[in-house]
């Protein structure tokens, strides 16, 4: 009886320093002699010394910046990019033992595929569609970080710079798209007065009396001025009548 205070004491000290907190946004996986056994939820947990040991990975939603990469697209025009990704673990134990270090090779694969997909696509579609790229490169990142227990919830293309000289091409491009919209629209717009003014015109002709009041308006909008002189053209057929009239 007297030994089974100091055991007793030993087992304290050992349960004691055996203790673990896995806490509400981790994951802890845990090894006996070296061998993974579970993953562990979160809580206090017992992890015996020596024999066993545990590591926690933290689980919650990731945001990392994916350098700027130089990329082809598919028309031979350079550009560089760059963008943010979105991810999380999703199963701790394949977090830890397929990959090392999963958030560097994350990183790494986005990069790479970043790069493939602006190689098939050109430069139009990359900027009309930059949505479009971006969920391609998602989709392509995701499933092959599934093996490693990673899931990829977003990846948005921050950047697009392209070289000087492309710019000032691409610049001149859209002034001249301008250009031309303003003609079209002017085009339509002269023949639309043009229509307009031809309908008028047949209106006049075909009623009686449309003429007169016609002119009589103008000429009232014109008397509505003292600064406004009106002459009158008189036909030379009428002044030859008057002549006629007089001899």
């Amino acid at each position: 009886m007297e030994f089974l205070g100091p055991i007793l004491v030993v087992i304290g000290i050992i349960l004691i320093i055996s203790i673990r907190q896995v806490n509400q946004y981790q994951r802890g996986v845990k090894f006996m002699l070296g061998k993974y056994i579970k993953t562990i939820e979160p809580g206090w947990r017992i992890v015996l010394p020596i024999i066993q040991s545990m590591t926690k990975v933290d689980i919650r939603t990731k945001a990392v910046d994916v350098p700027l990469q130089e990329a082809i697209t598919k028309d031979n025009v350079s550009a560089k990019i760059n963008a943010v990704i979105y991810y999380r673990v999703s199963d701790a134990a394949k977090a830890f033992l397929e990959v090392e270090n999963f958030w560097y090779a994350v990183s790494q694969l986005a990069q790479t595929t970043m790069r493939n997909v602006v190689g098939e696509l050109e430069l139009d579609q990359l900027l009309a569609n930059r949505d479009a790229a971006a969920e391609r490169i998602k989709e392509i990142v995701d499933a092959a970080t599934d093996p490693w227990g990673i899931k990829v919830e977003r990846l948005e293309l921050k950047d697009v710079i392209l070289p000087d000289d492309m710019q000032r091409v691409i610049a001149r491009q859209a002034e001249a798209e301008r250009e031309k919209r303003a003609v079209i629209i002017k085009a339509s717009g002269e023949m639309l007065a043009a229509e307009n003014i031809a309908n008028a015109a047949k209106i006049l002709s075909e009623v009686p009396g449309a003429l007169h009041l016609r002119t009589l308006s103008t000429i009232n909008d014109l008397s509505s001025d003292q600064s406004n002189t009106v002459i009158f053209a008189i036909p030379l057929e009428i002044l030859r009548a008057f002549e006629r009239m007089g001899k």
